[in-house]
């Protein structure tokens, strides 16, 4: 039988890698014996192999054959002429997967040696065993969602632990949505050409920027799953391995102002770094940049915002306003141009139908193309009072603002006076709450004969509307109570 050879290939560039680097560091040492570096290193992509086999409980055949290609050659262990039916006989997979839970010896070495020496041995570490965890899940034609699990919680240790030992800047995110040029509707012009974007980003930088996000976890969680299939898909491309293709289209639900435009802006770069798409430009639509008002003229505009998103990612905004409507609206006609464009361009652009829980559902079944091309859904829960307080910080260290702990008392208590209905607007609400504190806060401080820098920049109780006025609110400022 031919076994493929993509593990052996990954475990020997783990241990070509990290062996010098290991040989390098025990010679340094009082007795240390150099000479054991490349068999220590062997055995930790050992441990390694057998724990992300042991992920999911299953050890497929595919998967033992590979293990045993790999180190019955490199090691003194039973895998010597054993086969698949040996390895789970002896139980050689069986709990290994404990060995993810913490970092390794080796790994805290590489990572104690960085802090003193300003190296980069425990960076190798993860680039190579991250390598090796996506290799054994490329192994099985679909890899299941606990080694895809498994392999994130890995990754976010590792990188905990490096983050930890020498801190780094990590990108600054918010949850609000931000602007994003919308194609049709609101005045927006569909005929404009994308801006020239810059060269793809390392896709590490952009998984740093999705957790830096304030909340939404099991978000955060459902996009790196994403984003690890594609890695282990194209693995198998890479090998001449059978692919079994999936969409990539997806829906978001939840609230607005929840995340939804600025973790899609994301996930349309998390796409071009991985080769799903060319540009990875976000282009956002709703209903009225796609339906007209005429017989024929709705088909040619949804091809016009898909001709505009071409490469890229097509946000619809609200999609289950299509469904709505009577017998003569157009809606339905752009909903089944949508489902014959998504199938053309297949190759070209992800869509992302975006809206309520409960309308979604509605929009999927309008069409019986749509709920195959759109078969996985993205929740997008409402903030917490705590998580909108730090957005709300957020937007006040990017606007150079210093809120006292007065004002920020005064937030918490105006959002939980909020009532959390279908419709909460979330980030949004936030934002709109920070630019009334903002014209307060300048009302405020124009009154002042020759205010002091700290004052300039201050948000005080006062700033802040009232519990029952709404975030627009201009109303009295001076001599309130907090």
């Amino acid at each position: 039988m031919r076994i493929d050879p993509g593990l052996d290939t990954a475990v020997r560039a783990f241990v070509d890698e990290l062996t010098p680097r290991l040989e390098a560091i025990v010679a340094g040492l009082d007795g240390g014996d150099p000479g054991t570096a490349r068999q220590d290193v062997t055995l930790e992509a050992y441990n390694l192999c057998r724990a992300f086999i042991d992920a999911d409980g299953l050890a497929t055949d595919d998967e033992l054959w590979a293990l045993i290609q790999a180190f019955s050659p490199r090691l003194d262990t039973q895998l010597l002429r054993a086969t698949p039916a040996d390895v789970r006989e002896a139980g050689l997979t069986a709990g290994a997967r404990g060995f993810l839970d913490e970092p390794s010896t080796m790994f805290e070495i590489l990572l104690g040696v960085d802090g003193r020496e300003g190296s980069a041995h425990a960076r190798a570490y993860y680039e190579q065993a991250i390598a090796l965890a996506h290799t054994v899940a490329s192994l099985d034609l679909h890899p299941s969602r606990a080694e895809l699990v498994a392999i994130e919680g890995f990754r976010g240790m590792l990188l905990d632990a490096i983050a930890r030992a020498r801190p780094a800047p990590r990108p600054a995110g918010t949850g609000p949505e931000t602007p994003t040029p919308r194609s049709g509707g609101k005045g927006r012009d569909t005929e404009s050409e994308p801006e020239e974007l810059p060269p793809p980003r390392p896709l590490e930088e952009l998984l740093a920027e999705l957790d830096a996000l304030v909340g939404m976890e099991a978000v955060k969680e459902e996009v790196k799953l994403v984003a690890a299939l594609i890695q282990v898909q194209n693995l198998r491309r890479a090998r001449q391995l059978p692919v079994l293709e999936q969409s990539r289209h997806l829906v978001f639900t939840g609230n607005p102002g929840t995340g939804k435009t600025t973790v899609a802006r994301l996930l349309a770069q998390i796409y071009r770094t991985l080769g799903v798409v060319a540009r990875g430009h976000l282009v956002e639509t709703d209903r009225a940049g796609l339906v007209a008002g005429f017989v024929g003229q709705t088909a040619t505009k949804v091809t016009a915002v898909f001709d505009q998103a071409d490469e890229g990612v097509l946000l619809i905004d609200e999609a289950y306003a299509l469904v709505r409507g009577s017998e003569q609206d157009f809606g339905r006609e752009a909903i089944d141009t949508i489902v014959k464009l998504v199938e053309d361009r297949r190759d070209r652009i992800v869509v992302i139908a975006a809206g309520y829980p409960d309308e979604m559902d509605a929009f999927v079944d309008a069409n019986p193309g749509l709920r195959s091309r759109f078969p996985k859904t993205i929740f997008f829960p409402d903030y917490t009072t705590d998580e909108l307080v730090q957005i709300f910080q957020s937007l006040c260290d990017r606007s150079h603002y210093r809120p006292d702990e007065e004002a920020l008392e005064a937030v918490r208590a105006w959002l939980d006076a909020q009532p959390r209905v279908k419709g909460f607007g979330n980030g949004r609400l936030v934002r709109n709450l920070f630019e009334a504190a903002v014209a307060r806060q300048a009302t405020r401080v124009v009154a002042i004969d020759q205010p002091t820098d700290d004052q300039l920049v201050g948000l005080v109780a006062a700033d802040i509307p009232a519990i029952g006025e709404g975030p627009g609110t201009a109303g009295p400022t001076a001599g309130r109570a907090p």
